[in-house]
């Protein structure tokens, strides 16, 4: 099964994603604390991990599996900084994301 979740491409835009992708997307964003973990990003551009784990009421090993599977997904990337790392959003990925969801959901 290979279907594509898509819109029409605009000026070189290619925005769909096979439904797989849309579905694996999904199911790692299927948990609270990764609902909020995107939200502050969001928000935020890029931050340390310190400053995640101060946005939830959860443990930092906990936070952690939760950003392992968001950057597993490839919602999220890091770059280490020292000892530290830094998480920003794959916005490109978010994007056609949100597009691939805008047209499934469309009525």
């Amino acid at each position: 099964m290979s279907r594509s979740i898509s819109r029409p491409a605009k000026s070189g835009d290619r925005s769909d994603l096979p439904a797989e992708s849309v579905a694996h997307l999904c199911k790692a964003l299927g948990h609270p604390a990764r609902m909020v973990i995107i939200d502050y990003l969001k928000a935020n551009n890029d931050c340390v991990c310190g400053r995640i784990v101060e946005q939830l009421p959860l443990a930092q090993s906990t936070v952690s599996q939760h950003l392992k599977i968001l950057k597993d997904s490839g919602l999220i990337q890091d770059t280490s900084e020292g000892s530290a790392r830094r998480y920003c959003l794959n916005r490109p990925l978010m994007t056609r994301l949100k597009h691939s969801l805008a047209e499934l959901l469309q009525t």
